[in-house]
């Protein structure tokens, strides 16, 4: 059994924000969660970007697969951050990506390993549903004490919220 204790939570207020940060994150907890709502004020399916301690480099890998009820895809990919897709202005008003990241042994000096899952959802003018579940590997080897939300495009929009947690394992 886990107990989730919340530690940060951040809500984005009128005229959204590039980015936001969780930072002096706690070294007493087993594992981290987040979970975030958010939506883009750019078109398309802006990205949800997350970097672990200030880490630019590409120092980030990912495997993912998604879906959309047409077809299933997959990737492998080297990058600068672990991101996903979130809802953006071409997609349903008021509609958010909702996604869960998992951290395990965020305070280890081991590379650390993230699963995540995010679903965007597109009712406008076709029906659409995307399932993402990705899996990084940080090569970062110090323990996790800040983590950087950003994205590619825009801004995230107004009540964008993430709340981290702090899991102990009983």
């Amino acid at each position: 059994m886990a107990n989730y204790i919340p530690i940060q939570t951040v809500t984005v207020g009128s005229g959204g924000v590039a980015s936001f940060v969780f930072s002096g994150i706690p070294q007493t907890y087993t594992d981290l969660v987040i979970k975030v709502s958010a939506r883009g004020d750019a078109t398309g399916l802006p990205d949800v970007r997350m970097q672990f301690n200030g880490d630019t480099g590409s120092n980030y890998q990912a495997r993912e697969a998604y879906g959309d009820g047409a077809i299933v895809q997959g990737n492998t990919y080297t990058t600068t951050d672990a991101h996903f897709h979130m809802n953006g202005t071409s997609t349903t008003t008021s509609t958010f990506t909702n996604s869960e990241i998992y951290i395990p042994n965020y305070t280890s000096s081991n590379q650390k390993s993230i699963s995540g899952d995010a679903v965007n959802e597109n009712n406008s003018t076709s029906t659409n549903v995307q399932a993402r579940l990705v899996a990084w590997k940080w090569a970062g080897t110090t323990p996790i004490t800040s983590i950087t939300f950003s994205t590619n495009t825009g801004n995230y929009a107004q009540y964008t919220t993430a709340t981290l947690y702090g899991i102990r394992k009983y």
